[in-house]
């Protein structure tokens, strides 16, 4: 899996950290029984996704897989467990 760069793009990083921040605003507001902040983090949370999606649409996440190197994966699949 290391080799694969998994999540490693601008995109990712922005979202899950926006996403993050709104989980520990709503997790706060939770514990201090106030419905309208708990609310607010969770949209900061649907944001973050939506952040991640619109840069990964800006071309800052990770490209779509060719073909050729989906089949070449496939082969390198086949070969290892052989």
């Amino acid at each position: 899996m290391a080799g694969s760069s998994h999540g490693h793009t601008p995109a990712a990083w922005t979202g899950v950290i926006i996403s993050f921040i709104g989980f520990c605003v709503a997790g706060v507001f939770m514990v201090a029984a106030n419905v309208v902040g708990f609310w607010a983090g969770i949209a900061i949370v649907l944001l973050g996704g939506v952040v991640g999606l619109a840069m990964k649409a800006a071309g800052l996440g990770m490209p779509k897989e060719s073909a050729e190197m989906a089949q070449a994966r496939a082969r390198a699949g086949q070969a290892q467990v052989s």
